[in-house]
């Protein structure tokens, strides 16, 4: 339903994905401007190449956790006695991924930083631990298991993120059809985001990233 409240819960949710955690960490502590550097990209995996594993980390756990926060302004609406969605019904899931896809709209083009973002993968790993942590679990599985074989975060970013459907569709079989669309839209814009990294890697020309030290080129 489109309420005043729900529109405006939106715009919030846009605008805490917006905040841009790798611009601002890279400005204020290392006086650089990450989109200016590796990949062009303010997320997680630019700023673990760039800034280092401190500052990646940093921006993953703030990048992921306004994803998590924007999705869960449903759960803030339902407490304060302003909505009455019963949570895990259609409607109450409908409402949590508009919020969820705010705010990942905000982290690619943030209003605060010239709309110039990431990718949005740490973010959207915060909406789908929101949504639907068992899955987004398993997809964080498939993550680490394709990384510590290939090395290759963008490719264990886009299996993690095909893996995520299935799960959804095929292993908890998820009856609501928002979420089973929203489940196959992830994967098709994660695809889509990283075909630059597709053709590096077609190429062989993609960095590697080193658990242990630096990324390599």
């Amino acid at each position: 339903m489109i309420t005043l409240v729900n529109i405006l819960a939106l715009v919030f949710a846009y605008l805490i994905g917006s905040v841009a955690s790798a611009v601002w960490i890279g400005q204020i502590f290392y006086r650089i401007d990450v989109r200016e550097y590796g990949s062009g990209n303010s997320g997680a995996t630019n700023a673990f190449r760039i800034l280092g594993k401190k500052a990646g980390v940093a921006v993953l756990f703030i990048d992921s956790f306004k994803g998590w926060l924007s999705v869960n302004l449903a759960t803030v609406l339902n407490m304060a006695g302003i909505s009455h969605m019963i949570p895990g019904t259609a409607p109450f899931i409908d409402l949590q991924l508009a919020l969820g896809i705010a705010a990942l709209l905000g982290h690619i083009f943030p209003v605060y930083v010239g709309f110039r973002g990431g990718k949005g993968i740490a973010t959207l790993l915060g909406i789908i631990m929101a949504v639907h942590p068992a899955a987004a679990l398993a997809s964080m599985g498939v993550f680490v298991i394709v990384l510590l074989i290939s090395r290759y975060v963008s490719l264990s970013s886009m299996i993690a993120a095909t893996t995520f459907p299935i799960v959804v569709i095929f292993i908890f079989e998820t009856t609501i059809s928002s979420l089973v669309i929203f489940s196959l839209i992830i994967a098709i814009l994660v695809l889509i985001t990283h075909q630059k990294n597709i053709e590096r890697l077609l190429r062989k020309e993609e960095g590697k990233a080193n658990l242990f030290g630096k990324s390599e080129t």
